[in-house]
């Protein structure tokens, strides 16, 4: 009985431990609707960002390199979240566009508040049978960013 309690406490551990598995987003709106109520802390502490799982491979491609090219104890290219546009804080009131398909490409704005407006327009590609994000842009105030450019993304 002992053995028995103890090989199922053990699997429930096991799977307790191993990262959620990616899921299939069939609209853009579901995928955007899932990040932005993702909880970072269910993330897995390996992989390149804590978002991994909604990006594109291209996009998990560049962050893996950023990290794998930055020195142990600095923060490389990318000192904030992208997904609140901020190092702090919390997107609240969060309202998804209507997004714009181009074949397995899709554009979409998002806004919401973190402080004060925001206004982020994600790219979006369809893969592995779902949409993930293959680029996050920040276009208003002085300084614009998008996360493939500030990842040395050529495209």
């Amino acid at each position: 009985m002992r053995l028995l309690t103890f090989i199922l406490a053990l699997g429930v551990s096991a799977f307790a431990a191993a990262p959620a598995a990616a899921e299939t987003y069939k609209t853009p709106k579901a995928l955007l609707k899932a990040l932005y109520s993702y909880d970072t802390d269910r993330s897995d502490a390996e992989a390149p960002s804590p978002y991994s799982i909604f990006f594109s491979d291209h996009l998990n491609k560049l962050l893996q390199a950023d990290l794998d090219n930055t020195p142990e104890g600095d923060v490389g290219a990318v000192d904030f979240d992208p997904v609140i546009a901020g190092q702090d804080g919390e997107a609240s009131n969060v309202r998804i566009g209507q997004p714009i398909l181009l074949d397995d490409k899709a554009e979409v704005e998002v806004q919401f508040e973190n402080g004060k407006e925001v206004t982020l327009f994600y790219s979006l590609v369809r893969e592995h049978g779902g949409w993930k994000v293959d680029d996050i842009a920040d276009q208003q105030g002085d300084n614009p960013w998008s996360l493939g450019a500030l990842l040395g993304d050529a495209q």
